[in-house]
């Protein structure tokens, strides 16, 4: 249970997931309330052209860099063109998603090893996470943590009642920018190790699988946090094993994904149950429904 992860190599890539693992549960809980599955799928794409022009200007190296300048030029223009209402968020979306993949497609496919690099950047390589890029997603992390904590009050306002935040003063387009580059930095810290299209996991999953269990906002992000870690170390522990005692190759990445989604789905008769027993009880007057689900 202990003795892989005495490997340089699999002891880093737990330490990437459990990084991973702190800013992903949190987020994952304002991008279920939000409802914004679709827009964090978006942005999980619209880093790849950035990864691809890092990659083909600086090598490895210069992958954080791309990812990055992608993640945060995609959060300004989705909040731009969603802004007041002029277009919709779903609209929006789309048409930035579609036009960026295609674009990093299009560059990658200039190379000479297409579907090697195509297959590293959608999926990622969780096994061959460096030193340097575990600094860079704790930088990122501690980015993260920092950004939720200033602006986590206003950012629940605005989830649940909008108009009332409005009212009150706050700019709505500034925190619904807030949140777009918070999920854009969660993206570029994953990026590597899990690919473009397996982070969404790490986004969705955590919080939609919380809410089978309970109500509030922090117990979710914290259980989000820790199911993110469990799913790290057992997805990494069955990968190994798989590879060496069965001789069946399965990748790290698609494990942890794979057993986030397990979680998922063993928890929905939890929330069925949940359910079941909330009916019974008669109704509670005079709470508020945005305190209960914060406390």
């Amino acid at each position: 249970m202990i003795e892989p992860f005495a490997l340089p190599f699999m002891a880093r890539a737990l330490a990437e997931m459990l990084l991973l693992a702190l800013i992903c549960g949190p987020v994952s809980v304002f991008v279920f309330a939000r409802r914004l599955s679709f827009a964090s799928d978006a942005l999980t794409h619209t880093v790849f052209p950035g990864v691809v022009i890092g990659f083909l200007a600086g090598g490895v190296e210069g992958v954080f860099t791309g990812a990055l300048i992608a993640a945060m030029l995609t959060a300004a223009v989705l909040t731009l063109l969603t802004r007041g209402g002029r277009v919709s968020d779903d609209a929006a979306t789309a048409v930035v998603l579609t036009a960026m993949f295609s674009a990093g497609v299009l560059l990658v496919s200039r190379r000479s090893s297409y579907t090697a690099d195509l297959t590293s950047f959608l999926f990622g390589r969780l096994l061959t996470v460096t030193p340097r890029q575990i600094a860079e997603t704790a930088v990122l992390t501690a980015v993260v943590l920092v950004a939720l904590l200033v602006g986590a009050r206003a950012l629940l306002f605005r989830t649940f009642d909008p108009g009332g935040a409005a009212a009150a003063g706050f700019r709505i387009g500034r925190l619904d920018l807030w949140l777009n580059l918070i999920v854009a930095l969660v993206v570029v810290a994953a990026v590597r190790a899990v690919g473009t299209i397996l982070v969404v996991a790490l986004l969705i999953v955590p919080a939609a699988a919380a809410r089978m269990v309970t109500d509030r906002l922090v117990v979710m992000a914290v259980a989000g946090a820790l199911l993110i870690a469990g799913a790290g170390y057992a997805g990494l522990l069955l990968s190994w094993t798989a590879s060496l005692g069965r001789g069946i190759a399965l990748t790290s990445a698609s494990s942890v994904v794979l057993l986030l989604v397990a979680a998922y789905l063993l928890l929905i008769p939890v929330r069925l149950l949940r359910t079941g027993r909330r009916r019974g009880r008669p109704p509670v007057v005079g709470r508020s429904s945005v305190h209960e689900l914060v406390g």
